[in-house]
């Protein structure tokens, strides 16, 4: 194993293939019999309704949607509402008695063969067919992606459950599976080399090894492979952890930490209980401080602090159990309260981005009571120095009042908006200056025209636009100077943006963002000076959720979405006009969080040589 991150570190002796083989079990966990509950007969009954129905049935034509105009989601979501189908059977055929099982079986048979016949469990986005043959249909040459070891791992998980009866009632399944799953994911894992594994380590590493490590652990029998496969996996989870820096942040924001840190932590849940406890990464330091970074990152109620690809408002379909567990397990109190404010037990769901591992997951948590109620912690004051993310509360431990960000770092991090600077402000936990979001993935995100869709422009962003100029990809765009300081009530951050535009002759454009918990206002102040003449006009925009209505000359008031405390924001200093801008809203990645519009504040600072302008937020 080539890996030395902290788990080879605090487990090389135990993984030499001798020893790994001797500790590891002949399969999954077993889950406890006897579900019950609101969320167990929610399920159930959705897959009572279900069974019998035409199962979802992506085409050709759904597929080749992606390459003739971008859209992904036509061929995906029926592969994932298959899916979600499959987990909900599963669950009800667990609460069968004997006389009633036959046809529930049939329904998991029914949705076991269709995904073995699927042509390729690969996504399309990730499929590499059009640019290596031209083919714009589903490939027969696996391709491990993300959505190919998803798959893998729901029919690891329904042998593991339902093995034995399917083998019963359905001789010749179960090989079918094994052989699926080892055409398509096991040995592609094993026999190549991913970029994602050794080269270009993001959330895609965690995500796809704790899948692979489920299926094998699960599907492959005994031996040299079995136990070569899982120690892969476990240098890839190694890789990762490697890369989370020592503050525990995720620079693709709260929202991508559960497709991240989460998928490690469900990966070494897995490794913990597979190996009688011998593989524990407990005291792993990286995975304590990142156990942090969801609470840390915390507006509000339903609300988030979103850079990047993240929303303002992170799915409600996470699996809180995970990271309830793995609070307790570290002894981190604040992370467990904050998981217990978050998550409704009654509403367990199969949809995407749960899958069959996490419903049984919550399930189980749900049986063994740990469950509760509790009040979120609502840090006063995060500082994370290596993602450069700070936040300040107005009053530590309550929603009440005014919440300020500021986000300095670089523009070549994970899913990057080119939006170093960006500012956001809560009102009462809702944002009020807010970064808009992401829209929904399509062709163009991920390759050169990522920044020709708007909601990736640093036009659309709490940051200016100076001489003319927008920010640019790179990681030599960055903050610098990135501090902090606390006198009094008053807390105070800064940075210097002037280094993420490609403008010459820029000398500085200071940006101090301070919260006064004293008077409860919220200040961002810009200052600049250029060494050359400026040739085209500057400009600080601001993004605004909620209804706006123009006071006077000098300031504006918004009423913030879901009953935040009304504002007041005023500005002063070297403004030359001002506009606002209606940003209309469709897509519904965007519509879900802010309703179907949001409002551009611009104040025109013309062809300024040096000035400054005072942004002022305060509640009314």
């Amino acid at each position: 194993m080539t890996s030395s991150g902290p788990l080879v570190t605090a487990w090389r002796p135990l993984l030499d293939p001798d020893a790994l083989a001797g500790i590891l079990a002949p399969a999954l966990p077993g889950p406890m019999a006897g579900w019950t509950g609101p969320a167990f007969a929610a399920l159930a009954d959705q897959a009572a309704r279900e069974s019998g129905t035409p199962w979802p049935s992506p085409q050709a034509s759904h597929y080749a949607r992606f390459h003739r105009d971008g859209v992904r989601t036509a061929h995906e979501d029926l592969v994932r509402a298959r899916q979600a189908r499959l987990t909900r059977a599963v669950v009800r055929a667990t609460a069968a008695i004997d006389g009633d099982r036959l046809p529930l079986l049939d329904e998991v048979a029914d949705g076991v063969l269709l995904l073995c016949e699927q042509t390729s469990w690969c996504w399309v986005a990730h499929d590499p067919g059009p640019e290596r043959s031209g083919s714009v249909v589903p490939p027969v040459e696996p391709w491990l992606d993300l959505g190919a070891g998803e798959i893998a791992a729901q029919l690891a998980w329904v042998d593991r459950i339902l093995g034995d009866d399917l083998d019963d009632a359905f001789p010749g399944l179960r090989e079918r599976v094994q052989a699926e799953s080892s055409r398509r994911v096991l040995e592609p894992f094993l026999d190549r080399d991913w970029h994602w594994l050794t080269s270009d380590v993001n959330n895609w590493c965690p995500w796809i090894c704790g899948n692979v490590l489920a299926a094998a652990i699960q599907l492959l029998p005994p031996g040299p492979r079995r136990t070569a496969t899982v120690a892969r996996a476990i240098g890839g989870l190694d890789r990762y952890l490697v890369t989370i820096p020592e503050d525990g942040s995720v620079d693709e924001g709260y929202g991508y930490w559960w497709e991240g840190v989460g998928r490690a932590l469900e990966a070494l849940d897995v490794l913990e209980r597979v190996t009688g406890g011998r593989l524990s990464a407990a005291e792993i330091p990286a995975i304590r401080a990142s156990i942090a970074f969801p609470h840390r990152m915390h507006l509000g109620g339903p609300w988030h602090v979103n850079v990047a690809d993240a929303s303002a408002q992170p799915q409600a379909n996470v699996p809180w159990d995970v990271l309830l567990r793995w609070a307790h397990r570290i002894g981190d109190a604040d992370a467990r309260r904050y998981a217990l404010s978050q998550w409704t037990p009654s509403e367990l769901s199969a949809e995407w981005p749960m899958n069959l591992a996490r419903v049984v997951g919550g399930l189980e948590a749900l049986g063994s009571g740990v469950a509760g109620s509790a009040d979120p912690p609502l840090v006063g004051q995060v500082w994370l120095p290596d993602v450069q993310i700070g936040l300040v509360r107005e009053h530590p431990g309550r929603a009440e009042g005014l919440v300020a960000v500021l986000k300095g770092g670089h523009n070549a991090e994970s899913h990057n908006h080119n939006d170093v600077g960006s500012v956001i402000v809560a009102s009462d936990g809702v944002p009020v200056l807010v970064d808009p979001g992401r829209l929904t993935y399509s062709a163009g995100m991920f390759g050169p025209e990522r920044y020709e869709f708007w909601a990736m422009q640093s036009r659309w962003h709490n940051v200016p636009v100076v001489a003319g100029h927008e920010q640019t990809p790179g990681r030599a765009r960055r903050a610098r100077g990135f501090s902090h300081a606390l006198d009094g009530d008053t807390v105070t951050m800064s940075l210097d943006l002037a280094a993420a535009y490609p403008v010459t002759g820029l000398d500085h454009w200071a940006r101090i963002l301070s919260l006064n918990r004293a008077d409860g206002s919220c200040i961002v102040e810009d200052d600049w000076g250029f060494t050359e003449p400026v040739r085209a006009d500057s400009c600080l925009q601001w993004m605004i959720a909620g209804e706006v209505t123009r006071v006077g000359d000098g300031s504006i008031d918004v009423v913030p979405l879901a009953g935040g405390a009304p504002v007041r924001i005023a500005w002063t200093g070297d403004v030359e006009g001002v506009n606002l801008t209606e940003r209309r809203l469709e897509d519904p990645m965007l519509t879900g969080v802010w309703g179907t519009a949001l409002t551009r504040l611009e104040l025109r600072l013309g062809r300024r040589a040096s000035g400054s302008v005072a942004l002022r937020v305060e509640r009314r």
